[in-house]
């Protein structure tokens, strides 16, 4: 029984080997980044778990995307002795309060945390000590928004829970010690493109106080060209490989994944809108200290009508928040993001940046010079899995919180 056993572990360890080798491409970290081989250890366990995941949905044990969840979960830190943590409901969203134990004189700030997860992984439990971390640190009210996840529920409905979420929260912030005039949004990853896509929802609202301000880490904030400097340097990095991006995009907008190397070329994009947003999206507006790494100029493969009707979502605001007219984004309040030197999304928050900056609104930007897409998420579970990039990021994020 115990042979059977070791061969049964054998044979599923050879199985799981050949999926995440083959379905998965190779990483190349450029060699003078520091905690290199710290980092080829998580991409080497991070696509373990997606080929195990893969292997799992083929064998009809569990599916890829239920097993991922679980395991993006992680296991719950200990009860936290400073802080109030309630679950509640904002009207159909399950949020998580984090509320300081100590007195404070007058109000606190309060915090909307949008979490990441390409809108199908993530939950409240996966932040946990994210959200924990920033309640302490800078003694702030935290709600943590539980939206609901694809396919189960299809885009766009995490957008829509985002926004009830914080429409709940502003109308009710003085129930829980909070100034209603200093809410912030924040989220990493797509949980920082849903913080820009509700903040430039709310930027005509009467019936709600105004957001203080709105913190985006490495965003995703556009579907248009993914041959930036950013995306060419960085395409072969963990955590987020370019092609993984937007295969991950296309599942989690329910659209055929074959199409994803259309995608890649711009085939989506007819020449119209390209002209159109030439402006907002143009390699130019990329400072030249980001191309000094490589930059090749590409051409832009033939628009396909039938690639435009099967990814055109991609082009909505809410998707990509940095297509949004200059008429909303004038509107928008004091902004903080934070980019990383070794990520696909880089260009994206250096380009948003730039389009706040020309429309008059303050911009704090925050680049790791070390940093690589995730590095945030895993610098609050201690020295075992945090960079040093993440740790230098986490106390950027609180020092602009505090000013708040």
């Amino acid at each position: 029984m115990e042979l059977l056993f070791t061969i049964f572990l054998v044979v599923l360890a050879v199985l799981v080997a050949m999926s995440f080798y083959y379905e998965h491409p190779k990483a190349k970290i450029p060699p003078g980044m520091s905690q290199r081989k710290k980092l080829y250890l998580f991409h080497y366990i991070m696509n373990f778990g997606f080929g195990l995941a893969t292997l799992l949905e083929k064998i009809g044990i569990t599916s890829e995307v239920h097993f991922l969840r679980i395991i993006m979960d992680g296991i719950p830190p200990p009860k936290d002795k400073h802080l109030f943590i309630k679950d509640l409901r904002f009207e159909k969203v399950k949020v998580r309060i984090y509320q300081p134990k100590m007195s404070t004189s007058g109000q606190r700030r309060g915090i909307l945390y949008f979490h990441g997860g390409v809108g199908r992984f993530g939950s409240i439990q996966a932040y946990e000590r994210t959200c924990r971390y920033f309640a302490r640190k800078t003694n702030s009210v935290v709600v943590s928004v539980g939206y609901r996840l694809a396919p189960e529920y299809p885009y766009p409905t995490q957008f829509e829970d985002c926004l009830t979420a914080t429409i709940h929260f502003m109308r009710t912030a003085q129930d829980y010690g909070v100034d209603p005039s200093r809410i912030i949004v924040c989220g990493d990853s797509s949980g920082g493109t849903l913080t820009a896509a509700v903040a430039q929802a709310l930027v005509n609202r009467k019936d709600v106080p105004k957001l203080r301000a709105q913190i985006l880490i490495y965003p995703f904030l556009q579907g248009v060209n993914f041959n930036l400097p950013s995306y060419q340097q960085n395409e072969s990095i963990p955590i987020l490989l370019k092609e993984r991006t937007i295969s991950l995009g296309l599942k989690y907008l329910n659209a055929d994944s074959s199409a994803v190397n259309n995608v890649l070329q711009g085939c989506h994009v007819s020449e119209e809108l390209r002209l159109k947003y030439q402006k907002w999206l143009s390699p130019d507006n990329i400072p030249h200290e980001f191309k000094t790494r490589g930059y090749t100029p590409t051409t832009e493969q033939p628009f396909s009508e039938e690639i435009y009707k099967l990814a055109k979502t991609i082009l909505e605001p809410v998707f990509s928040p940095l297509l949004s007219e200059d008429s909303v984004i004038a509107q928008l309040p004091e902004t903080f993001i934070l980019t990383c030197e070794y990520d696909v999304l880089r260009d994206d928050g250096l380009l948003y940046k730039k389009r706040l900056e020309d429309q008059g609104v303050k911009v704090t930007l925050c680049h790791l010079q070390e940093g690589f897409h995730g590095t945030i998420f895993l610098a609050v579970y201690g020295k075992i899995a945090s960079f040093r990039s993440g740790l230098k990021g986490l106390e950027k994020i609180t020092k602009f919180l505090r000013l708040m």
